[in-house]
């Protein structure tokens, strides 16, 4: 009960823009190869989902899965249907994951992260038979990992305050 309460700024589109256009890139960098390489796509798109589901919602996460799927040369609606999944469940869930602080967070944006790469793994199956082994869950497991710093980022815009003063810390 301690921790201090923050009014928040509203989120400047803008900021959401490019936040997902640096996702993407992040994305689009030749380590993605990487086993425990965290899908940042999927990372900002729940973040957003989570505190800003009027301005990114299910549509902007099929658009983003669409992007995601031409890069990894993917079947074509793969990633989009694993975003959409994982927009729609993040929405479900805003209200009940803001009410925790950050870390106790990271056990509900686990789950929706290992559903997405869950449906992945079933498009790939349905398509070609492969099954991934077990490192390939890694990367939800790195993702959570991040979940703290990802919001510690995406929030520090919407914590200034609009007058400053020196008698305050923000």
């Amino acid at each position: 009960m301690s921790r201090p309460h923050y009014i928040l700024l509203p989120a400047n589109s803008w900021f959401i823009f490019i936040s997902l256009v640096g996702a993407f890139l992040l994305n689009l960098q030749p380590m993605g190869g990487w086993i425990g390489m965290p899908d940042f796509v999927a990372l900002v798109l729940v973040f957003w989902s989570i505190h800003q589901p009027r301005k990114v919602g299910i549509g902007v996460a099929f658009l983003m899965g669409l992007l995601m799927d031409v890069h990894d040369a993917a079947l074509l609606g793969e990633n989009a249907l694993a975003y959409t999944l994982l927009s729609y469940f993040a929405i479900t869930i805003h209200r009940r994951v803001l009410w925790f602080p950050t870390l106790p967070q990271i056990w509900y944006i686990l789950p929706l992260l290992l559903m997405t790469q869950l449906v992945q793994m079933l498009v790939q199956l349905l398509v070609s038979g492969k099954v991934a082994g077990w490192a390939f869950f890694l990367e939800s497991f790195v993702s959570a990992a991040l979940w703290p710093l990802v919001t510690g980022l995406l929030l520090a815009p919407q914590r200034r305050s609009i007058d400053r003063d020196e008698t305050r810390p923000l």
